[in-house]
């Protein structure tokens, strides 16, 4: 920021930018545990990155189910195919976990803080739970007291060391954050702050979430590790900046509307298919908040074969790989969450939307 490299302005008006978490410092370094970066393949073929995820980012539960269905219904194509495995990412992701844990706690406890059966993503939730071994709660199983985290059990009180949460800032401490909050636990940002408890990922992570920082992240390589990125981004429109927002409000029809806030493919507008009222009141709406939006040229995502009923046809998809960072080095997964937009012609893959999965293979090294 001082170097002027990103502008601060745009860091202190991010929706997730949040002064809670202030001073609170991890203690090996890492804020970002788990990410997911959605990639995708444009029409000259070329990979492209089309997002980043590093909040919670979801979807590794459909990976090793999917391999468990397919290693099921075709033993055969895995004992002819030298296809990695997949099954060790809970064991990945618990090694980060307990790496992070405060300093002098050799065995730390690790709980994964679920909004309950409810969540869309709950399924997750529990099997990540069951195959780390760990406890799946919810934010009134625990406590804090004197800064310090605990799990209320059969057998009494039980410190909790980290928490992998699957909850969203706003709902996480209601004495920080949503005074409503029935979902996370009061005190629970103090007790990081001081050291007794890891918040997996870390409090404002959702900074690096937002589409229009996402625009400045080649920036960043290059600022921190004198590299060029091996991966270019989408090409994207900046409408906070009055000359790429003019440029978007004059080519509505031609391009894809992001909301830098939205998630699950909602409020994207995709010109070329929008009416002329609809793309009259997004106009209304960049012009009111040009903070709140990006734009990118319709790009044609590649396609898979897919089963369509009883025929196989062509449909849209991108690709969802996860990096597991536990200090020391950072983990890929060998495979990764494809998601394929299931109504013809869609561009739209996530599963809220509709979307589907399919199982993805890396050849090479263990069968």
């Amino acid at each position: 920021l001082s170097d002027g490299v990103i502008p601060r302005r745009l860091i202190n008006s991010c929706e997730h930018f949040h002064r809670q978490a202030a001073g609170i410092r991890p203690p090996n370094g890492v804020r970002i545990h788990v990410a997911g970066i959605d990639l995708i393949r444009d029409e000259n073929g070329e990979f492209r990155v089309l997002e980043d995820n590093v909040r919670s980012p979801s979807g590794v539960s459909y990976v090793i189910e999917n391999r468990r269905t397919m290693a099921r219904v075709f033993p055969d194509l895995f004992a002819a195919h030298r296809v990695r495995a997949v099954r060790d990412y809970p064991r990945h992701l618990l090694r980060a976990l307990r790496s992070a844990a405060p300093s002098g706690v050799s065995e730390p406890t690790v709980v994964v803080l679920t909004p309950g059966v409810a969540n869309s993503a709950y399924f997750e939730h529990s099997l990540l739970a069951r195959q780390m071994g760990v406890e799946l709660v919810e934010g009134r199983d625990l406590f804090c007291r004197d800064n310090v985290v605990y799990l209320r059990t059969t057998d009494g009180e039980t410190r909790v060391d980290v928490i992998y949460r699957r909850i969203d800032d706003e709902f996480l401490d209601p004495m920080q954050f949503r005074p409503d909050s029935m979902l996370g636990v009061a005190g629970l940002v103090n007790a990081a702050r001081a050291g007794n408890v890891v918040i997996s990922s870390a409090v404002g992570n959702g900074v690096a979430d937002d589409k229009l920082i996402y625009t400045y992240v080649p920036e960043i390589i290059r600022y921190y590790l004198d590299e060029e990125p091996l991966l270019d981004n989408v090409e994207t429109l900046r409408c906070w900046l009055p000359d790429e927002c003019a440029e978007v409000i004059s080519r509505l029809g031609e391009l894809v509307v992001k909301p830098v806030e939205g998630s699950g493919g909602y409020g994207i507008v995709f010109g070329p298919r929008a009416t002329r009222t609809e793309l009259d009141e997004l106009a209304a709406k960049i012009l009111a908040n040009p903070r709140g939006w990006i734009a990118q040229p319709m790009v044609s995502l590649s396609t898979n074969p897919t089963i369509i009923g009883d025929d196989v046809e062509p449909r849209h998809v991108d690709l969802r790989p996860f990096a597991v960072n536990d200090g020391e080095s950072i983990w890929v997964l060998p495979g990764g969450l494809t998601r394929v937009a299931l109504t013809k012609g869609s561009l739209v893959v996530n599963s809220s939307q509709g979307g589907g999965s399919k199982d993805t293979w890396v050849l090479g090294g263990e069968r």
